[in-house]
């Protein structure tokens, strides 16, 4: 591990701090909603946790079923267009949430569909994102470049969460909703203004591009190994922060507050690991971004314990500069090792795989905690972390991948230096 050159000439760049702006702009109203959504719900009459599960698995579901249409959308139109169009679709959804909240007339289907929207909304916008970067920044410049992103984003997060449970105990969840949407509208308006052009038109059809994208993700085993081992990680990790640690908090911790610090510490710990990795060059990328993955586990397990908060908000710190060294080391390499024609089409798979099992995760949660009680839920989710995370370090490409030596490209790949510049519209 090696230290890189001074990233802070990436802030001088006009494309960059638009893409950055809007970013951190949006992530500030996610860190309000976050919190609001879960106990907006839980302050409803005869809501429970089942009714919780089932609000959050609407959300996270489209995610799942969209992501690859958006993956094949993205590698075709202007990425950041689709972006603004994403943007608009989620302000919409939080808006009608916070009329909801609002009006204290909140029926479960309303409360269901748009939550749904709201997550297809993610799911256009996310390939779309990770196509991007590479456009408007050089292939030297990436690491650095996914390093500043996450470390505006997760500031601002971190803003937006430490607010947010003052917010919910203040002037209530509808105000915080109804923030995340303004943030969206925001961002679309920064996103618009990126100087990037028109995609050529294809005459190949979606089906084919699928399956084009399928094949560039499934020759690489380092890929598709890593994407098995999140889709039962995040599985683990959103039951734990969407339902059973908010119900633990709800029960025993202070109610939203209490959890506010804690997801605080977690979004305070990604700052650090995103201004960590941007700022140091790793051999052996994709191993470093597996084992950076255990820590997730032990705040988990702590909540399972029954620990004391402070206890639980160091776990959470770790948690989070762990999670940022994986991520900034996995989009990088993805960019780097991915055709930039087919990169959202990968990237959608890779957001389908690791969100594979979301939705059951939070939809099982409710239920699993009324069953076996959230000590023994707590327990399984932490459990289910280690297991994944040794199984993913058993392929050889997870362990040997070094940035000196790539792996072998698939046939249809090109140096993934070679990449299409912008152009202004």
């Amino acid at each position: 591990m090696t230290l890189s050159s001074n990233p802070g000439d990436l802030w001088r760049d006009r494309p960059f701090l638009l893409l950055a702006s809007a970013r951190t702009i949006s992530l500030l109203g996610s860190g309000f909603a976050r919190i609001a959504l879960a106990f907006a719900v839980l302050a409803l009459p005869g809501a429970g946790p089942g009714r919780l599960s089932l609000v959050l698995a609407c959300q996270s579901l489209p995610q799942l079923v969209f992501i690859l249409v958006g993956g094949v959308i993205a590698d075709r139109v202007s990425r950041a267009g689709l972006m603004v169009v994403s943007d608009l679709l989620g302000a919409a959804a939080y808006a009608g949430l916070a009329v909801l909240v609002f009006t204290g007339h909140a029926p479960l289907l309303p409360l269901c569909a748009l939550a749904f929207v709201a997550g297809a909304a993610t799911a256009l916008f996310m390939p779309a994102m990770d196509g991007l970067v590479p456009l408007l920044v050089p292939g030297d410049r990436l690491q650095r470049a996914n390093g500043l992103l996450r470390m505006g984003t997760n500031s601002s997060l971190l803003l937006g969460l430490a607010l947010s449970g003052v917010t919910v105990a203040w002037i209530g969840a509808g105000w915080a909703l109804a923030l995340n949407a303004l943030s969206f509208v925001v961002s679309a308006l920064l996103l618009s203004r990126l100087p990037t052009r028109a995609r050529p038109a294809k005459a190949s059809t979606g089906w084919a591009d699928l399956k084009e994208g399928w094949r560039e993700f499934s020759s690489r085993r380092w890929l598709w190994a890593v994407v098995a081992q999140y889709a039962i990680v995040v599985a683990a990790v959103n039951a734990n922060i969407g339902v059973l640690g908010p119900l633990v908090a709800h029960r025993e911790l202070g109610g939203a507050e209490a959890w506010s610090a804690i997801v605080a510490a977690q979004a305070v710990g990604t700052v650090a690991g995103a201004g960590l990795v941007a700022r140091v060059r790793v051999r052996r990328p994709i191993l470093v971004a597996v084992l950076a993955t255990f820590p997730a586990a032990a705040p988990i397990a702590l909540l399972a314990g029954s620990a004391p908060v402070w206890l639980i908000v160091v776990a959470m710190f770790c948690a989070g500069v762990a999670g940022d060294v994986y991520g900034v080391l996995w989009s990088t390499t993805m960019q780097r090792e991915i055709p930039e024609e087919a990169l959202s089409r990968v990237s959608s798979y890779d957001w389908f795989g690791s969100l594979a099992f979301a939705p059951l995760g939070l939809l099982l949660a409710g239920p699993a905690a009324a069953a076996v009680g959230l000590d023994d839920a707590l327990a399984g989710c932490a459990l289910l972390v280690v297991l994944a995370t040794g199984a993913a370090l058993l392929a050889p490409e997870v362990r040997n991948l070094t940035n000196g030596e790539p792996p072998a490209p698939a046939a249809t790949s090109r140096p993934a230096t070679v990449r299409p510049e912008p152009e202004a519209t």
